[in-house]
């Protein structure tokens, strides 16, 4: 094992879901005082490492956190991709619901912390129950139509055009070749597509007609923020989604990008300079019951 992949204090750990697959997750413990735990749920496509200096950062601060990598990405991908079946919902349902299983302590809070897809999982979770509060960056239902113009047509051409000519010569979805993430299992590239078509994202899908109804089980606290400059997750696309959180209680937050340079985008709200975003994360966690 690179020892430069677990900087300080940080402990790789091997999750074993509960359909058996083992899942590669990384524990950083807290500094100073515990103030409670958090478990990262990342994006589509994009490595645990990717939210090691949000862990860092919280630890300082005494937090323990987890990140992990969902099946058939970073240390949790299989030899070879080509070939590889899974249902792109296991990544919540079994994934996300073992670090939520092998971190949930009696007398402990437990927070959990979404990017993108993150923030689809949290419904999903067969023991969402067991999380104190939820805040999540970039949630969005990923229909096309709630994108800017040259956006929307840039998406169509991946998803129709040159993704799948790329798919049949890989056997797998290449994602890497064009630096936009780790490369996916074709399965969760044909959901994920599939699933993008539709205006509420999976909740519109036929083949789903109950899964809105699991949504509406959720009585976490849930805070969803989207910067104005995310093209992949306007706060218009987030709120397509997050309306099935509504039994919640739901506090939407939209990010003027300007004080950061270059703005935030999709992915700045996990990039060194977004302190000031982790920061009001954990101060939520920390401040009195709803």
């Amino acid at each position: 094992m690179d020892a430069t992949l677990f900087p300080g204090d940080a402990e790789p750990l091997t999750l074993t879901t509960a359909d058996g697959t083992r899942i590669g997750a990384t524990r950083f413990e807290a500094l100073g005082e515990y103030r409670g735990t958090i478990i990262v749920a990342g994006a589509t496509g994009v490595p645990q490492a990717f939210y090691r200096r949000f862990a860092e950062h919280a630890r300082g601060r005494g937090f323990t956190v987890m990140t992990f990598d969902y099946r058939g990405i970073g240390r949790s991908r299989p030899p070879s991709l080509k070939g590889f079946r899974m249902d792109f919902l296991d990544w919540a349902r079994q994934d996300l619901a073992a670090a939520v299983e092998a971190m949930a302590e009696e007398g402990r809070p437990l927070f959990l912390v979404g990017h993108s897809f993150g923030g689809h999982a949290f419904g999903l979770l067969p023991n969402h129950h067991r999380i104190a509060r939820f805040y999540t960056f970039g949630v969005g239902a990923g229909w096309h139509g709630w994108m800017p113009r040259v956006e929307s047509l840039r998406v169509r051409l991946m998803w129709n055009v040159v993704l799948p000519v790329l798919n049949a010569w890989k056997g797998y979805s290449p994602w890497a070749m064009l630096r936009m993430g780790e490369d996916l299992p074709l399965d969760v590239f044909r959901q994920w597509r599939r699933w993008c078509r539709f205006p509420r994202y999976f909740f519109d899908d036929p083949a789903l007609p109950r899964l809105a109804d699991q949504y509406a089980t959720v009585r976490t606290p849930i805070t969803a923020a989207n910067a104005l400059d995310d093209q992949w997750a306007l706060p218009r696309s987030r709120d397509a989604f997050v309306w099935a959180y509504r039994n919640a209680p739901l506090t939407r937050v939209d990010i003027d990008p300007s004080p950061w340079r270059g703005g935030l985008g999709h992915m700045g709200y996990f990039r060194p300079k977004a302190h000031a975003l982790w920061d009001g994360v954990l101060d939520w966690f920390l401040s009195p019951a709803l």
